[in-house]
């Protein structure tokens, strides 16, 4: 998976094999008995996953092995839960945890910390700090509601894939089940347990169905929109249904459409998460009592038992393989990656996962089972915050000093000059503004004062004003977040030239008139049409002098186009640029900033003695050269002053990430407000020329 370049979604699959013990149940009632047709099914599913996450074109959809796991973990599950409340008349819940407890977290633990100490080793540093908080997430279970809460917040929509991020399916089953056995405790009855049980999938289902549409992060990553997968097992479970033979190829058929057909921008867990699901259940429910058949093949049985651990070490693998080697890796060499995760799933399953669960003197008294659980998680948590804070800290050899650019004091003459003799800077400044450790956060002030619009807020923020506000002069800044790494550099020109300035921006929501898919919400960025209209209207009631006009550079697609991209992006942005055009008000257009590689901290931290490691040719930082033009021409057209900021961020051949003591970027494409400021006699000087 990558970041701005593009990279495979990371659509973490499940985890792994059930977490249930190696029998099924025949009904609810009956004895339990090996389901080879559920084993194969688990090879089914795990399969898929790893192939999609080598990158395979054809399993473009392969994360729906995801939704395989769920509901076979709700029927095994939920079919041991029956069993022994029937068999006994209760239904022990320390015994339960327990199992689970034994089941899950020996191997789990282990990857974790066999991951972190990978990531210690090879991953820039930088990254360690939030591997770490990922680690702790995963020991509490609840990795799956931190990425909800990342995949929401724009500013890190670039982030990495974290190694540890397929933990988060692990987090939606026990979230799950800290639920489900106190309902079959409750609802001793079969009939109000049916219904409880019907009403949760049910509700389940409804909010998947309108929390993908809303906000596709949290859909995608709750237990409150996956629990209806896991009800759909418990149901089969709970009814013993049968179904015809017929039915298991009908079912598998349905798994290999959806992961065929589906791609990364699909809506999902919507509707489309019926088909793998259904189909999931059928082959349960058509294999119940029959000969396992393609499913029961020893290869499939041998991948089935191994899934659990093939799943929980193969995504670290395929994550920290290139790091480790140093390039990135191509679909076929991520599957001999996943091979040897595989041989590592195997050593795992033999020597931790299989003997531990067995352990009589750790099943037969679950207070001690679950003791040991809370240990091993303990320690794990224990071992991780060990690892990274005995890690190497990134911190050069030497203790390189560069010039200082007060922004108060720095004649904007010597800009280009700065900028070429930090191209080859020694090291990173150990003055460097801001740190490393800090870049991330490093957004201008408007943003905390609620001053941008979210992904899913259609409404425009006012009135949002600064610089001089007795000033008659007002200067709007409109646009995207591409626009917001200019508002400290307009700010302080406001405030030198006595002019008011009023943000109008919106995360992601580009300027240019027309409709874009937005892949954090996986759908028709609605939103962005609705603010846009909205906001224009806005802007020409304030009749401002100057409307400065900013957005990330259009390599994306228009949507609903006949022609081509590159026409339908000059007709968008004449669109625009002729709507916030008046009279009496001035419409400068910005041409986008360079892109950096990845993400600009976590590569200096890598290399801190080798910053130029990190920099980027003028030629590939700007990609799309010819849709840049145009899209520039068009602007001009439309009566707008174009200004381009390349000459502020690169010599003729290089645009370094750092220029004397400060950072450029505090990711790959947004511009840190310290050297956004430093460019505000610049930015002013653009704006006052006649």
């Amino acid at each position: 998976m990558s970041i701005a370049p593009v990279a495979p979604s990371p659509r973490q699959t499940p985890r792994s094999a059930g977490p249930a013990a190696d029998a099924s149940p025949a009904t609810a009632a009956g004895p339990p008995r090996h389901r080879r047709d559920i084993e194969g099914l688990r090879a089914v599913a795990v399969l898929l996953v790893v192939a999609y996450h080598c990158g395979l074109p054809v399993v473009t959809g392969g994360y729906v092995g995801v939704d395989v796991f769920f509901v076979i973990s709700g029927f095994l599950i939920t079919g041991l839960l029956l069993r022994e409340a029937r068999s006994s008349g209760t239904l022990s819940i320390p015994r339960f945890y327990a199992r689970r407890a034994l089941r899950l977290l020996p191997a789990s633990a282990l990857v974790v910390v066999a991951t972190v100490a990978g990531a210690a080793l090879w991953l820039p540093p930088l990254r360690l700090s939030g591997i770490l908080s990922d680690a702790l997430h995963t020991s509490i279970y609840a990795m799956n509601y931190r990425l909800a809460a990342i995949g929401t917040d724009y500013l890190q929509a670039d982030a990495e894939p974290s190694p540890l991020q397929h933990f988060w399916s692990l987090a939606v089953e026990e979230q799950f089940y800290l639920v489900w056995p106190l309902l079959i405790i409750v609802f001793a009855r079969r009939r109000g347990l049916g219904a409880a049980l019907s009403a949760l999938t049910a509700g389940s289902l409804a909010l998947a169905l309108w929390q993908t549409r809303e906000n596709a992060g949290w859909a995608y990553f709750g237990a409150h929109t996956r629990a209806w997968e896991l009800g759909v097992g418990a149901l089969l479970a709970l009814t013993a249904l049968k179904l015809p033979r017929w039915c298991v190829g009908a079912g598998l058929v349905a798994v290999a459409a959806s992961a065929v057909v589906f791609t990364p921008d699909t809506p999902f867990p919507g509707y489309a998460a019926l088909l793998p699901v259904l189909g999931t259940a059928a082959v349960i429910a058509g294999g119940t009592g029959r000969p396992a058949g393609f499913l029961g093949l020893p290869v499939m049985q041998a991948v089935g038992r191994l899934s659990y651990s093939w799943y929980l070490w193969h995504w670290p693998a395929l994550l920290l393989a290139p790091y480790a080697i140093g390039r990135p890796l191509a679909a076929w060499e991520n599957v001999l990656v996943a091979l040897g995760a595989l041989v590592l799933a195997a050593l795992t399953y033999a020597l931790v996962e299989n003997p531990v669960r067995h352990l009589r003197a750790l099943r037969d008294r679950p207070w001690r089972g679950i003791g040991v659980g809370v240990a091993i998680s303990v320690l794990a948590a224990g071992l991780c915050t060990v690892i990274t804070s005995a890690a190497t800290h990134f911190s050069g050899t030497t203790t390189y000093r560069a010039a200082v650019l007060d922004p108060a004091t720095f004649d904007p003459k010597n800009l280009s000059e700065q900028i070429a003799a930090s191209v080859d800077a020694p090291a990173v400044p150990v003055n460097l503004t801001p740190k490393l450790t800090k870049a991330s956060k490093d957004k201008p002030r408007y943003y905390s004062e609620g001053c941008n619009g979210a992904f899913d807020d259609p409404e425009v923020k006012k009135p949002c004003a600064y610089g001089d506000l007795s000033s008659d002069t007002t200067v709007v800044l409109f646009g995207d977040s591409h626009a917001g790494h200019w508002f400290p550099a307009l700010e302080a020109a406001a405030l030198r030239r006595h002019w008011k300035v009023v943000a109008v921006t919106k995360s992601a929501c580009t300027a240019a008139d027309g409709m874009i898919f937005l892949p954090q919400l996986k759908r028709e960025f609605t939103e962005c049409v609705q603010w846009r209209r909205d906001a224009i209207r806005y802007v020409r009631s304030l009749h401002p002098a100057k409307v400065v006009v900013a957005s990330t550079y259009p390599s994306n697609e228009l949507l609903g186009v006949t022609g081509s991209q590159d026409d339908a992006w000059v007709a968008a942005w004449k669109r625009s640029v002729r709507a916030l055009s008046a009279p009496g008000t001035e419409v400068y257009f910005i041409s986008d900033t360079p892109w950096m590689t990845g993400d600009t901290p976590d590569c200096l931290s890598a290399h801190m003695d080798e910053p130029s490691t990190c920099g980027r040719s003028r030629e590939s930082a700007l990609a799309q050269p010819e849709r840049r033009k145009l899209v520039t021409a068009a602007a001009r057209a439309a009566g707008a002053t174009i200004i381009d900021p390349v000459p502020w961020f690169c010599t003729a051949t290089t645009c370094p990430a750092i220029v004397g003591d400060i950072l450029v970027y505090r990711d790959q494409h947004h511009i840190t407000t310290a050297y956004s400021r430093l460019l505000a006699p610049q930015f002013g000087a653009a704006l006052a020329a006649p």
